[in-house]
């Protein structure tokens, strides 16, 4: 994952609501199995199972944000059960049919959160992070982000 995508991850996930982050979590999961179909296309085998080392530990990530009060979560576990064991398949056998399932199945689920998330309301889960502005400055025609706020409203309240 390319660094300002990693600052774009990180600049989402301290906005978003409960839903926008499993929504992000998909997203995640979808790069890295990108990567590691990319990797395998080139012959780069560390660079596979990291990626898939990656993968599964989004996956993991949407294990333990399943709440087993709602009836929902015991399907998407077992679908997550079956990615992880997919991705460990493909990892082990070197095989990138496992990947493609896997991202096919991981699509499906981002779109249906994707809408599901357009209908919660509810605030950021972060709170008391920094501002963040981004916009052409000065230099070389290049993007900077400028923090507001850095110190004076951040960190533990008691």
């Amino acid at each position: 994952m390319t660094k300002e995508l990693k600052q774009e991850y990180t600049l989402r996930i301290t906005q978003a609501n409960k839903t926008q982050l499993i929504v992000i979590l998909y997203e995640m999961t979808i790069t890295y199995l990108e990567e590691a179909g990319k990797a395998y296309d080139e012959g780069n085998e560390g660079g596979f199972k990291d990626s898939i080392k990656k993968a599964r530990g989004c996956i993991r990530e949407l294990m333990d944000s399943l709440h087993f009060e709602y009836e929902p979560s015991r399907n998407l576990l077992q679908l997550y059960v079956f990615a992880n064991q997919e991705l460990t398949r493909a990892s082990v056998r070197k095989s990138k049919k496992e990947l493609d399932h896997v991202k096919g199945m991981m699509e499906k689920l981002h779109e249906a959160y994707e809408k599901i998330a357009e209908t919660d309301t509810s605030g950021p889960v972060m709170a008391n992070t920094q501002t963040v502005y981004a916009g052409l400055t000065y230099g070389k025609n290049s993007l900077v982000e400028n923090l507001a706020n850095q110190g004076s409203e951040r960190g533990f309240r008691v």
